[in-house]
């Protein structure tokens, strides 16, 4: 029997304990209950590092030797343990968050190895985990406060997809990166309270709906920067099955998204995609992460 313990950290931190890919006892939440999507922005990298190792503790118990492998997944670009960048949460950008927390947790009697990896990645890869595609091209879009594009099986790159250039609009420079034209500036949540002082995004989809046309209009806008985006990944990669997922993932239509697509996508050999919307589920992405780093250890 393998064991993992897998960490999330981006708007708020879940950890849980997985035993042969699969959750074993309940999650532990940070903040618990339900969280500003903002909520860990504040926080020193050093005071995350403890929360997690706290976490990890609690869960190995009297266990600790019995632990294969700690799994970790934040947002931004991360190679090798180091977090290069993390624009939702900059306080992280360059530290070596795999050697903290390894230095952390053998503090407190832990020396499993640590995995850290990119937080979209993790859930492509707990996709594929439970639903036997290990084995198979995964994809997944994670909708929330950023935009995340994730990938199983993983290979090296960036794949920052959530700062792929949708548009040429000089206007559009509403991304936490501070680039111009970025999917993440039209979708991501923080970007949509900044280009709507007046309302909060959900106000904004909620009286699309009712007809208002400046509303209806940045709907659409939404809709055709994700299809532009994943009509790129489709044409760089091949067709294949789309997941999106994430906080916001309820603002999705995925009629209208595949309209545009449609309109994208015209070559006959990549017209063979096709799209689904999965519940924003912590566990899922644990699983990814515990499958992650238990890939990495054997390797």
């Amino acid at each position: 029997m393998s064991t993992a313990i897998g960490a999330v950290m981006t708007g708020h931190i879940v950890t849980g304990r997985l035993e042969d890919q699969r959750i074993t006892g309940t999650p532990l939440r940070y903040p618990e209950g339900p969280a500003e999507p903002d909520a860990l922005v504040s926080m020193p990298a050093g005071e995350l590092v403890d929360v997690l190792a706290g976490h990890i503790v609690r869960l190995a118990g009297s266990e600790a030797a019995a632990v294969d492998g700690i799994g970790v997944a934040v947002p931004g670009i991360v190679r090798h343990g180091v977090v290069e960048d993390s624009p939702n949460l900059p306080q992280i950008k360059g530290a070596r968050l795999a050697a903290d927390l390894a230095r952390a947790l053998k503090a407190r009697g832990i020396e499993a190895p640590v995995h850290v990896g990119n937080d979209a990645d993790a859930i492509a890869a707990g996709i594929a985990a439970t639903r036997g595609r290990l084995d198979r091209l995964t994809r997944v879009w994670t909708i929330g406060n950023g935009i995340g594009y994730g990938r199983w099986p993983y290979v090296e790159g960036v794949w920052e997809g959530g700062h792929v250039t949708v548009t040429l609009d000089p206007r559009e420079r509403y991304c936490g990166c501070g680039g111009i034209g970025h999917l993440e500036g039209i979708m991501g949540y923080r970007a949509m309270r900044l280009r709507f002082l007046d309302m909060e995004p959900e106000e904004v989809f909620a009286n699309a709906r009712k007809g208002d046309t400046r509303c209806r209009e940045f709907v659409d806008l939404w809709h055709r920067a994700l299809a532009a985006a994943t009509a790129s990944f489709i044409h760089l990669a091949g067709p294949g099955r789309f997941y999106f997922t994430g906080h916001n993932v309820g603002f999705l239509e995925l009629s209208l998204l595949r309209s545009h697509l449609e309109g994208m996508v015209k070559m006959s050999p990549l017209q063979s995609f096709s799209l689904e919307i999965l519940p924003q589920d912590d566990e899922i992405a644990l699983i990814g992460t515990g499958v992650s780093a238990l890939r990495r250890s054997a390797s």
